[in-house]
């Protein structure tokens, strides 16, 4: 009689761990999902192109841009890499492409391709998918473990993959109690900061292609491109900002001064120094009137209205005092955040089960033989970049051959 093998979860790691299982003959793959589809967070990633990972050659570079489970990663990427993705994909049929920031995207800019990839392997290897079945409970046995679906038949699983994705609250994890594993309590890692009742967000969708965002009163600080929206701050340098300081600005309940500077190859003192020679070589030209520099005319404006200059003031009569204040707003901008926004769709927690109960090399858990955990279930988060799929496909991976061993 052969095992049945049970994966609780029909995201990216659920999928690739389901098609990566070697199966012996009389072995059962059964992927549940609670609700009415798969792979839905695959699909609407990247804008809808899903950013399958991020093209990195080196595992020491690339674990540093996991605030949570950098030292983890580091360990299971020696298994597989983002190489072994790109040849996954591209030996079922789907090429990669790197972008300029190195973020990586199906050849096909439909990430449709991506969960038809998924889908055939899953289905090429036999897997049993059903979906609307909320586990609800489960309960360990001397072999294997009894799985509780609210409305259907227990199911025993000889070996059980727990690949059901972050929840954004503690209570969320109780379905799991019974397994006895320590769970990091979640957080909000990837989201927007909303700065509420400031003329800065009358530019909304304006952005500045590298500025530099620092949270005052903490070390975090990251580069990149800041986009204003309707609400405050977004763009990659507030994200990744959001995934490092995610523990800490949770700790500040989301009220905290946030630093922009709009230019990051400038500090305040070169660019007072860098408008003192402008001021000189265009004495007659309306401050208003920018040049040689990467700022929307708008925020310039806006910019300026901040400094108490007027627009049609030429240089010739900017005072020091004028001209000081204005290379501070430019570079030092400081904004008062009250609140964050998430992306349901795209949400990403902080938290999930303590990485020390669970071994790199085999993603089993240290408490229950033939229990595994693969994807964000586990205190693992990678900010914004693909590197979060890249986590999904490693642990996903490493478990399936885990149980290949033992099937």
């Amino acid at each position: 009689m052969g095992q049945t093998i049970v994966i609780i979860g029909g995201g990216a790691a659920g999928f690739f761990c389901a098609a990566n299982i070697n199966k012996a003959s009389g072995t059962k793959i059964i992927l549940l999902e609670r609700s009415q589809k798969c792979l839905s967070k695959v699909r609407i990633s990247g804008g809808g192109r899903c950013n399958v990972t991020h093209n990195s050659e080196s595992i020491s570079e690339l674990s540093k841009k996991y605030p949570r489970g950098e030292k983890f990663v580091k360990k299971t990427f020696h298994r597989f890499f983002v190489a072994d993705t790109i040849n996954w994909f591209a030996g079922r049929g789907l090429k990669l492409k790197t972008e300029a920031d190195n973020r990586m995207f199906p050849v096909t800019d439909d990430s449709q391709s991506v969960i038809d990839v998924l889908t055939r392997a899953a289905h090429k290897n036999g897997v049993e998918i059903r979906l609307g079945q909320q586990v609800y409970d489960i309960v360990p046995r001397e072999q294997g473990f009894t799985v509780h679906i609210k409305g259907h038949q227990d199911i025993h699983a000889d070996q059980l993959v727990i690949a059901s994705g972050g929840f954004p609250k503690i209570d969320m994890f109780d379905w799991l109690k019974h397994l006895g594993h320590t769970i990091a309590a979640p957080v909000p890692s990837l989201f927007t900061f909303n700065i509420p009742r400031n003329p800065i967000t009358g530019l909304m969708g304006l952005s500045v292609p590298e500025g530099t965002v620092r949270i005052l009163g903490t070390k975090l600080q990251e580069s990149g491109p800041v986009l204003i929206t309707h609400w405050g701050l977004s763009g990659p340098a507030i994200l990744k900002t959001s995934a490092y300081g995610a523990l800490q600005l949770a700790a500040l309940n989301y009220n905290f001064q946030v630093q922009v500077n709009w230019l990051a190859h400038y500090n305040e003192e070169s660019f007072r120094q860098h408008l003192r020679v402008y001021k000189e070589e265009h004495p007659h030209q309306k401050i208003s009137n920018i040049v040689g520099l990467p700022i929307p005319q708008r925020l310039w404006d806006l910019l300026l209205l901040f400094s108490e200059i007027e627009a049609a003031q030429r240089w010739v009569d900017l005072p020091a005092k004028q001209l000081n204040k204005l290379a501070k707003n430019v570079t030092a901008l400081e904004m008062k955040v009250s609140g964050k926004t998430t992306f349901k769709e795209e949400f990403v927690t902080a938290g999930g089960i303590e990485l020390a109960e669970v071994d790199s090399q085999t993603m089993q858990s240290k408490k229950h033989p033939g229990l595994y955990f693969a994807g964000e279930i586990l205190n693992i988060d990678g900010i914004t970049g693909g590197f979060n799929f890249q986590n999904a496909w490693t642990t996903a991976w490493i478990a399936a051959q885990s149980i290949s061993t033992q099937v």
